[in-house]
């Protein structure tokens, strides 16, 4: 679970066309996914237009949302209010391109917001390449309650990210996560759920017992979690709608823990120790039946299903030390995939695929890294007390993970580092928080 030096940077966040004067454009605005952004993108977002009165306190909230979107990926630069020469005076007046192109723009996002008698907010948006002269994609609305003010934000910023990048958003999105709170060496645990950014946080379990894990089901709908509730581990489902929770698995005589669902959402694959043992098992959920994937003598753990369900990657100290494998969904023979120095663990199959998130321990230090399914290109991409177990945002480009500081006084938070290593940022959760876990995105 740590590492040792940042190895170099591979498949991250890098701007092709960045810069490029006009003449040397061939084709619309285009950041490619390939290497480290070094320089982001100056774009305008220009403050939404308010169709009627009532709505000027949300068309402002909404900029704001968006512009922080961008911002936070490394990959935008919002440029200010007081650089503009000209100002955007109606949703469908003409683009006056040379003035934005004069202050470096490259992008210039402009929207509107009205709110219906019925109290429903309608936001759309359209999208401008500065340098080309034309639209980048077709205008899109959204349409919601005022409740749904902040979602709707993220999904125009959602749209824009993935006009211009090529690859999927992640804005409109949510993390579950353990909140914890009280003095170190007698941590008070419970399941909360936010926005991917910090925000609109809600709580789906009380303090009363320690819970520990969570994990969304493909779906978003449903969340796994490992609780002491009964004294013992043993692994809960919680609909995260009606905050109403079931056991899974009630067992007297094992602990059962690290549960995450298949793709299918209908089966459950998690550790469950006894005698001095640890497996693996799957859990059939619409009959019960219960496998053994695992019977090493060795601590097997942390599994995580490949995208396409096949596959199964997990930890296992069977070789000495904590190890990454990969064997079959329906379990037998596992392969080793880690072989650097230190030790591998939590290990989490990226949704694109490409590659595997782990937490890596190496010379007192911890570290989120990267690697290829098949353990090549290995890269680390944070390094400091204690980084842990990592989650995948939806598109596969950015990890969440827990870092814990140092100290009688230490406690843990949430940050997101892109899979280059840059762009490391703390979510603002407001408390110690640890054991995140990213949803799909809303639909």
């Amino acid at each position: 679970m740590k590492l040792a030096s940042i190895f170099g940077l591979a498949l991250s966040l890098a701007l092709a066309a960045h810069s490029a004067p006009a003449q040397e454009r061939s084709g619309p605005l285009r950041i490619e996914i390939t290497q480290g952004v070094i320089e982001p993108v100056p774009i305008v977002v220009a403050p939404f237009l308010t169709e009627n009165p009532a709505a000027t306190d949300y068309a402002k909230r909404i900029t704001e949302v968006i512009a922080a979107d961008l911002a936070g990926t490394g990959l935008f630069r919002d440029i200010p209010h007081e650089a503009y020469i000209s100002q955007v005076s109606g949703f469908d007046a003409p683009v006056a391109y040379a003035d934005w192109k004069a202050i470096n723009a490259e992008a210039l996002i402009v929207g509107a917001v009205t709110l219906t008698s019925d109290n429903r907010l309608v936001v759309k948006f359209r999208l401008f390449d500065i340098y080309s002269g034309q639209p980048l994609g077709e205008g899109l609305q959204f349409a919601g309650g005022l409740d749904g003010w902040r979602r709707m934000a993220h999904k125009v910023a959602d749209q824009v990210y993935a006009r211009i990048t090529g690859e999927g958003g992640y804005f409109d999105s949510r993390v579950v996560y353990v909140e914890e709170s009280g003095p170190k060496d007698a941590r008070k645990k419970r399941l909360a759920i936010m926005d991917y950014d910090g925000a609109n946080v809600q709580y789906l379990t009380d303090d009363s017992s320690i819970v520990l894990a969570p994990r969304f089901s493909p779906t978003g709908d449903r969340v796994l979690f490992t609780s002491y509730e009964s004294g013992f581990p043993q692994i809960y489902e919680l609909s995260v709608g009606s905050v109403s929770k079931r056991p899974l698995t009630v067992d007297a005589k094992a602990m059962t823990f690290a549960p995450r669902y298949a793709p299918d959402g209908q089966t459950v694959v998690y550790s469950r120790s006894e005698d001095g043992n640890t497996d693996i098992f799957k859990l059939d959920l619409r009959t019960g039946t219960r496998t053994r994937l695992t019977s090493d003598v060795s601590i097997e753990t942390a599994p995580s299903y490949s995208p396409d369900g096949k596959r199964i990657v997990f930890e296992s100290d069977r070789s000495g030390a904590q190890q990454l494998y990969i064997m079959s969904a329906d379990g037998g023979t596992a392969t080793r995939i880690s072989f650097g120095q230190g030790k591998y663990g939590t290990p989490v199959w990226s949704p694109r695929g490409d590659y595997i998130a782990f937490t890596k321990q190496n010379a007192g230090r911890f570290h989120i890294g990267v690697m290829r399914t098949d353990g090549s290109n290995e890269r680390l991409l944070t390094a400091s007390f204690l980084d842990e177990g990592p989650t995948w945002a939806p598109n596969g480009r950015v990890l969440m993970f827990t870092r814990e500081s140092a100290g009688a006084n230490g406690e843990a938070a949430l940050f997101t580092v892109d899979i280059s290593g840059r762009n490391l940022r703390r979510v603002p959760v407001g408390t110690a928080a640890s054991d995140p876990a990213w949803s799909p995105l809303l639909p």
